[in-house]
């Protein structure tokens, strides 16, 4: 049990960001503190992780592109979506999307990757996805085909549809960086893909009433809890780790039920354990529907996530 401590905290860490997101509206404008989290982090990371990027830069120049691009998808959409979204939408339903994320990149990782398809895979891909319809609907499936998909709940399955990418991708390009370089190296490309909108968009400029929001995207999400990710990880193992990832919208809704005074309605509930149930089936009902190309190494992803 010990042993789940560092991952569980890493996603109590994730968990209320989503809530700390939320608390960001009206205090700091989305494109500001999606630039100023990342640059910060990666102005601290610079003392510790620059010289050992420079000493692999031979490995990492031939994959500068693949780097880029990751970090644009998993930090600078990702997290930029996600901001924007608390605008529009509750802590509670950005927590529930995101639960999307496993099946998600399996589904992914089933087209891109050739990985074999399952029955848990499907079956749990549709449970999951009537989860989700659920709770955008507010609970009615005749809701939403009158009033469409909310603007914050459409931001937040694009977010994730993007971070599911950049998982895959990670996957699939077994990139040489160690862990710190290869991060570093990341946040450094979400600064550069971030600094047009930073420079574009309004400012309500650091203060006393958006620093703590963004002090805690900066230290705890941004360099405390992938590092506390990676070394829980190493000790539990992947598949493990992977079912403690799906309590982050149990510990968001929990949250944002508590700390933002949110109301949890039924429909949350039914939704969110449709979504769990569909994850559940995809991780543990291997009975194959289509055998993959090729046999693919399982290698746990090198950042856990980067949230």
């Amino acid at each position: 049990m010990a042993n789940f401590i560092l991952p569980l905290t890493a996603v109590l860490i994730w968990s209320a960001n989503v809530i700390v997101n939320k608390l960001a509206v009206g205090h700091i404008f989305p494109a500001e503190i999606a630039f100023l989290r990342w640059f910060a982090a990666g102005l601290l990371l610079t003392p510790f992780a620059l010289p050992a990027l420079w000493r692999a830069r031979r490995q990492f120049v031939p994959h500068m592109a693949q780097y880029a691009t990751l970090g644009v998808l998993g930090m600078a959409i990702y997290q930029g979506l996600a901001y924007s979204a608390a605008h529009y939408t509750s802590a509670t339903n950005m927590g529930i999307i995101l639960a999307l994320l496993p099946l998600t990149t399996l589904a992914l990782a089933v087209m891109l990757l050739g990985d074999a398809l399952t029955a848990g895979a499907l079956a749990g891909g549709l449970l999951s996805i009537g989860g989700v319809l659920l709770v955008v609907g507010h609970g009615s499936l005749l809701h939403l085909a009158d009033q469409g998909i909310g603007v914050g709940d459409a931001m937040m399955v694009a977010a994730m549809l993007a971070y599911a990418v950049y998982c895959v991708l990670l996957r699939k390009w077994h990139l040489p960086l160690a862990p710190l370089p290869s991060l570093y190296a990341q946040i450094m490309f979400a600064v550069v893909a971030l600094l047009p909108f930073y420079l574009i968009s309004e400012k309500a400029g650091v203060s006393m009433d958006n620093l703590p929001e963004l002090a805690f995207a900066t230290i705890p999400v941004s360099i405390a809890a992938p590092f506390i990710w990676m070394i829980g990880v190493a000790r539990i193992g992947p598949r493990r780790a992977t079912v403690v990832i799906n309590l982050v919208p149990i510990f968001t809704a929990l949250i944002a039920a508590f700390g933002l005074g949110e109301h949890l309605a039924g429909y949350h509930l039914v939704g969110g354990a449709l979504i769990l149930a569909g994850v559940a089936l995809g991780e543990n009902w291997h009975l194959p529907i289509r055998k993959a190309r090729e046999p693919m190494p399982v290698v746990a992803d090198e950042l856990g996530s980067v949230r």
